[in-house]
């Protein structure tokens, strides 16, 4: 259902620390324009984290408004707290939402059948078709193969971000359910060997700052063109790299900025980039001409 080129959109914000909603809107078209199939607001590289539930509803209102049905639109609605994920997820779906995203619940480090029941509750709580969202990363705990395979059986559980990068992982979930879920790369920098594996496609940070290289890399896997995805794999690779040189947004976000597209602010405990790491995030930006 959600395949190809999608984006983890980064939230703009004011000199004041406001959603700018005028820059997001830039952002979106810059996306469109490039060939992104899909946009994603508020992941985690959207800040949902510092989102209110106010600032929340607005960004998913204004990136449906300037899409305006060009694009599908999955939303970020995760939560920690159950109950939480399915109200706001039931704020994206009356809002217009074409899927939401909902990632494990962080710190309170479920079993996985506190996950499943997770993941069950939504589905039964929410008419949206929905993509699971494995970053132990961020959350503290992994999601099995089993458990993804076992969620499988939902008709609305269409999709899974895997960001565990357990390339054994992912292909068991392709190997056991492949006609149920699809497998979306959660890591740049593994779409590639993902997608060859049998994944659809990746929600990336790097389309933040290169849409139409990322969407040319997808395609070429899409069209069988594998010396060409190769290239441009490795081309990219250390910009992939660059994206998590610190703790992902900022730097993607402070790229954006450099390129003249937002502000580079990001929302405490998140703080700007530090002078020895940004100057490497200058010199990768160059390298590609970027800035």
């Amino acid at each position: 259902m959600f395949h190809g080129s999608m984006v983890a959109i980064i939230t703009p914000f004011d000199a004041e620390g406001h959603f700018d909603e005028d820059s997001y809107r830039q952002l979106i078209e810059f996306q469109i324009e490039n060939g992104t199939d899909i946009i994603v607001p508020c992941g985690t590289t959207g800040e949902s984290a510092t989102l209110n539930y106010e600032e929340h509803n607005r960004v998913i209102r204004a990136c449906l408004e300037q899409v305006n049905k060009r694009v599908p639109v999955i939303a970020g609605t995760g939560s920690n707290a159950t109950a939480e994920a399915i109200e706001i997820s039931r704020h994206a779906k009356d809002l217009g939402a074409d899927g939401i995203l909902l990632v494990s619940p962080y710190y309170n480090k479920p079993s996985q059948e506190g996950l499943y029941q997770h993941y069950k509750a939504l589905a039964e709580n929410v008419a949206l078709p929905q993509v699971l969202y494995n970053v132990p990363g961020r959350t503290g705990m992994n999601m099995t193969a089993a458990t993804t395979i076992r969620l499988a059986e939902f008709d609305n559980i269409v999709a899974i971000k895997e960001a565990s990068g357990d390339l054994t992982q992912a292909s068991a979930i392709i190997a056991q359910a492949g006609d149920k879920i699809d497998v979306l790369s959660g890591d740049d920098f593994l779409t590639l060997p993902l997608m060859a594996c049998g994944a659809k496609g990746v929600i990336s940070v790097t389309a933040n700052i290169m849409p139409r290289q990322v969407k040319a890399m997808v395609q070429a896997i899409h069209d069988n063109r594998w010396e060409d995805a190769r290239k441009l794999h490795l081309e990219l690779l250390n910009v992939h790299q660059a994206m998590f040189i610190e703790s992902n947004p900022v730097p993607v976000k402070t790229s954006a900025a450099l390129m003249g597209m937002c502000r580079p602010d990001v929302r405490l405990p998140l703080v700007a980039m530090q002078e020895e790491t940004l100057n490497k995030l200058k010199a990768v930006l160059q390298r590609h001409a970027l800035i």
